[in-house]
């Protein structure tokens, strides 16, 4: 029973991270709504500025000129992805870096979602750039789950390969 309460408290932990990458997103974008107006952009580098900019799409503005279903589906596609993420969590809580994946993807998701809920579409703010060549715009939710993707796959990669042949010889 005393190891039930210590998986609980882990699995809680861990979505605890999530809540707070979602919730320091929300404050930047907070920051930032409260700052600017839609379009500017403040010049921070050579290469980076701070702006304004709505995205009613996905990555890359993919599906941003769609009349509006984009905004139900994505928020749908995150609830899937949350849920799916949650079961996974809980298969691996005790490990640390698929979970750490898990929660920057799942608190990423949920930021965004917030935004899509709210304002029609995701606020975006971070904007690199280098001569002609623009970054899009991103925000810190599409940075976790950027990171969370990423250890995602370094750990599917780093994961020992299964091989049937040992588990006929056991």
């Amino acid at each position: 029973m005393p190891e039930a309460r210590f998986l609980s408290a882990r699995m809680a932990g861990w979505l605890g991270l999530a809540v707070l990458v979602a919730v320091l997103d929300q404050l930047t974008k907070q920051l930032v709504l409260g700052s600017l107006q839609y379009g500017q952009s403040v010049p921070v580098t050579p290469f980076f500025d701070i702006v304004l900019v709505f995205n009613p799409g996905a990555a890359f503005s993919f599906l941003a000129d769609q009349p509006g279903w984009q905004r139900w589906f994505f928020t749908g596609l995150a609830v899937l992805v949350c849920g799916w993420l949650s079961m996974l969590l809980r298969r691996h809580q005790h490990e640390r870096l698929l979970p750490t994946a898990f929660v920057l993807i799942m608190g990423g998701a949920v930021g965004n979602v917030v935004d899509r809920l709210m304002h029609g579409a995701v606020v975006d703010f971070l904007h690199f750039y280098v001569g002609r060549f623009s970054w899009p715009a991103f925000n810190l939710a599409d940075s976790a789950i950027t990171v969370g993707v990423v250890l995602m796959l370094w750990a599917s990669f780093r994961a020992p390969a299964h091989d049937p042949a040992k588990e006929n010889h056991a």
